[in-house]
């Protein structure tokens, strides 16, 4: 079901209104999907059915991002607003510390509603953060070439592409391993929605100084890191390992820096045993 919900998040200036549009299905213990930047939330489409087999699903468009309004004058697009932009979020749907899975900067975030403990588990898959600045430096170029391209294809030449497997592959294959299993209709969603996010350019500026640097002992955490991830290379999880000591690594073979689309059937599984980890002893004891 697809829904928006809006609420008031504080800023310098007073309360200002927010407005979140989110896709909910499934029953079970809640569970808070987040996409990257420049995506949306149809990122997670691939994993959603299997994962609302366990859980009660919410995946969310980042403000800014897919059918999600930018945020008003006077809120930020760092991490701060963003991880109370969704703590309000939480209220404001009653969910009581959801699982958090997010994917590049939604795994970030959801790293971060871990720290605050906002979260009853995290599973982040390629999360942002744990770059060097020359890693960082490349993948923000990246980023920055995808979108100016986005923009300046025309919808007709996407439509086109989007038709063949060496099209999409054209389109996709920085952020994918496998860019012949996205349907064309996914590919030609996914370039309009890099193409027309509003907040890109503000939470790319305010993610040039974005490390995490400290430890999430209270919470179950699993990262996972595609073998085949070209913008955010794998060894950057070993740098997560090292930071947050306790949490699982996780390597997802043959799957690219989105790797729902890559093995669906992997990453469902890796989220939902990850989310199972907030029941045992040892989580508890964490």
């Amino acid at each position: 079901m697809s829904a928006t919900v809006s609420f008031k998040v504080p800023s310098p200036g007073g309360p200002q209104p927010v407005t979140v549009s989110y896709a909910r299905v499934g029953s079970g213990e809640p569970l808070l999907l987040l996409h990257g930047i420049g995506h949306h939330r149809q990122a997670w489409d691939p994993v959603v059915d299997i994962l609302a087999t366990e859980r009660d699903v919410i995946a969310v468009d980042l403000p800014g991002f897919g059918a999600s309004p930018a945020l008003p004058d006077g809120l930020a697009y760092d991490l701060p607003t963003t991880t109370a932009v969704f703590g309000a979020f939480c209220e404001a749907l009653e969910l009581d510390r959801p699982h958090v899975a997010g994917n590049s900067l939604g795994g970030l975030l959801a790293l971060e509603l871990g720290r605050e403990q906002l979260a009853r588990s995290v599973t982040a898959l390629s999360p942002a953060g744990f770059w060097s600045e020359a890693e960082r430096r490349y993948a923000f170029g990246v980023l920055l070439a995808m979108r100016h391209i986005s923009r300046r294809l025309p919808l007709p030449l996407v439509e086109r592409l989007s038709r063949s497997a060496a099209g999409r592959t054209m389109l996709t294959s920085t952020i994918y391993a496998r860019p012949g299993r996205r349907s064309p209709e996914a590919v030609v969603a996914e370039t309009l929605a890099l193409a027309q996010a509003t907040g890109f350019d503000a939470t790319l500026r305010a993610g040039s100084a974005v490390r995490f640097t400290d430890d999430i002992p209270t919470v179950p955490v699993t990262v996972a890191w595609g073998t085949r991830d070209m913008l955010l290379v794998r060894r950057q999880g070993v740098r997560a390992k090292q930071i947050v000591p306790r949490a699982r690594l996780v390597r997802l073979p043959g799957c690219g820096h989105c790797p729902m689309s890559d093995d669906p059937a992997l990453v469902a599984r890796v989220i939902l045993d990850g989310s199972r980890r907030s029941g045992t002893p040892q989580a508890q004891r964490a």
